[in-house]
Order: C-alpha cells, then structure tokens, then sequence
C-alpha cells in the first residue's frame, strides 16, 4: 500500500487559476473521493497526482519520495478516464492486457491476468469479445480491470460512473467500493455526485473555488460541516440568517439556543444556523397567538412531496424556504397553506460564520 502528500500544490494557466494551496494526505489503502461542482479543480488535482499535468507549485511525494516531475508512465498508476478510453478495435482481453504487452510480458502471462481480472469484476468468459459488443456497464467493468492490471500503486478514476443510468451507477458504485476494499488499493475517485462520495469514501475531499474546503469522514463532512459553502453543498440544508447572542442565536424576534457557539463568533455579529431536514419537526397545530417560545417558529406548508418511504414538508418561514423530513409514519398530518409551527431542537442547530 502507497501513501500520497500533497504539499502547497498549485496549478495556474497563465492568469487563470485553477486549483491553489493544497496541503492534502491520501492515506495508504483509502478510498478518497474530490467532490465539487464543475470548475471547483477536482478534475485538475488529479491530473497533476497522475502527471498529465505539472504543478506551478508545490510538491507531490509517494511515500515520501518526490514525484512532481515523474512523467505519467513512470508513476507506476492505473486510470479509468470518464470516456472510459477503451480501444473499440481490440477484444476484452487485449485491451485489459495492453499495459503487460507494452512492458513485454509474454502472452501467456497477459492471458492469465486478464482472465484473473475478469473473474474479479464479475465478467468471466468474456476476454474474446470485442469491447462493442459489451453494455455500458460491461465496459465500465473492463476499463477498472485494465488499470488494475499492473498492480498500480494508485487507482485514480474520473467520474467513471457519470455515463452509466442511476440504478447501475449505484449497483457499481457498491461494486467498485468492495473490490477497492478486497484489493486495499489506494484509491482516488473525483465526483461531483454526493451520494456517490458519501457510498464510497473512507474520507471525501471537499473542493469549491479552486481549493480544498473540508477532509473528512462522510459522516463528520455531513454533520460537522466547516463552513457554509460546504454545509449548502452537501445533502439538503436548512440555512437561516441569524445574529449571535450568549448560548444562542436571534432570528427575527425568535431566540434560538444552540449547543455551542464556534469559537471567533462574537455577541452580535451575523452568522448562518444550519439544521438538517432529517432533525428539523413540523408541529401542525401553531403556537399560541404571541407566544415565542425558543426554538419554535411559526411557518406556514408550501409543498408536501410524499416520496414513497419518506416524506418531505416544505414551507416558508418569513420568508425563508425550510424542508423537514421524516419516514411516513412519523410525518405531520399537512397540506399546503396550513400554519404551523417549525421545531429545532437545540442539539440539531449548527452555527457557521456567515
């Protein structure tokens, strides 16, 4: 197993930039996903780790030996491009065993590693088959068994899943996850779908405006988000403009307690409060007239989405959309245009700088 460091790694075309001051480590044997939106430099940082591309700045080291200047072939690393770039003219088995061919190994060897691989993503019996005639998640399983086959030091792969429709994509996903898993590979997958990252990743890289905002675990990302653009960013949040008081933040003329308050956050300054819909209640009866109780705001249904095993209550809070969302059994008994009242329960409230 091979761990990465990246250090001050940047990379700039003439004034452009495209990615900046990343002090990142891949431990050895995760699976690491670059999650962002399009243009964030995901894409970029892994060109520069594979050597297609050459950092402005900054050092990459494989267990602690420099590799910033390692032409690609040299690197010792397997790649699966979105376009999956298979050669369409070469059966299953010539394309999983190209990477052996051109080491000069003999054919006997590339046939039994081939087939090796194939068992290994489920795609037994199939080396003589032409790549055309394979769906497009056969392909997907042969691109993953080529880049494997030099038993690289790291398996990098480029939204490989993109093209591929949502229930393959997910069978694959737990498919990719286990083999990852059986093989301890270090693995480094750039996505800009969140379900994807949070199925896969022993730690998810968030990346916006050209720099790495959070690292960490899928859970403590989702729950202990590090600023606003990575709570908006990832799943479904509820962000309201708040004011910071003493254990507590002002919205409107409703006080709502907190569990902590970060540090840096000073009595009066602006701030922004997240809660997840999952922890976010809908009362159907409202409050008493003029009663402001903390933690309760009144609210009144906009839409109610019921999605089969979960059902979703959106509604407007002085002006602010909010969604709460609870299993059918749990769900408050609603309709759009009702008033109601909106619970957030103090342990649930995050308060993030604005």
């Amino acid at each position: 197993m091979h761990d990465l460091v990246l250090e001050g790694v940047g990379k700039s075309y003439g004034s452009v930039l495209a990615v900046t001051d990343v002090d990142l480590h891949i431990p050895a044997g995760k699976l690491v996903c670059f999650l962002g939106p399009s243009g964030c430099g995901k894409t970029t940082l892994l060109r520069l780790i594979a050597g297609l591309e050459q950092p402005s700045r900054g050092r990459l080291l494989l267990d602690g030996a420099d590799i910033s200047g390692l032409p690609p072939d040299r690197r010792g690393f397997g790649m699966v491009f979105q376009s999956l770039a298979l050669f369409d003219h070469l059966t299953v088995g010539d394309n999983i065993a190209y990477a052996l061919r051109i080491r000069g190994e003999g054919k006997d060897s590339q046939r039994r590693r081939a087939e090796e691989l194939l068992e290994m993503v489920r795609l037994p019996g199939v080396a003589d088959r032409h790549v055309s005639q394979l769906s497009g998640g056969q392909r997907q399983r042969v691109a993953i068994a080529r880049a494997l086959a030099v038993d690289p030091k790291l398996f990098l792969l480029d939204e490989p899943l993109s093209a591929l429709d949502a229930k393959l994509r997910e069978a694959m996903q737990i498919e990719l996850r286990l083999l990852q898993q059986r093989l301890a590979v270090t693995t480094i997958l750039v996505t800009h779908d969140q379900r994807e990252a949070m199925t896969m990743a022993d730690l998810i890289v968030v990346m916006g405006d050209h720099r790495v905002q959070q690292v960490g675990a899928p859970s403590q990302i989702y729950r202990e988000p590090a600023n606003t653009f990575v709570a908006d960013f990832i799943g479904t949040s509820n962000l309201l403009p708040v004011t910071v008081e003493a254990g507590a933040v002002q919205f409107g003329d409703r006080r709502i307690t907190v569990a902590a308050i970060p540090d840096g956050l000073r009595r009066g300054q602006p701030a922004t409060l997240l809660v997840r819909p999952e922890e976010l209640h809908v009362l159907p009866t409202p409050d008493a007239a003029g009663e402001a109780l903390p933690n309760r705001l009144p609210a009144t249904v906009t839409f109610v989405r019921d999605v089969g095993g979960t059902v979703e209550v959106h509604v407007d809070c002085q002006g602010h959309a909010l969604i709460a969302e609870s299993l059918r059994k749990d769900a408050a008994p609603v309709a759009p245009g009702d008033a109601v009242t909106v619970d957030l329960p103090r342990e649930a409230c995050r308060v993030l700088a604005a």
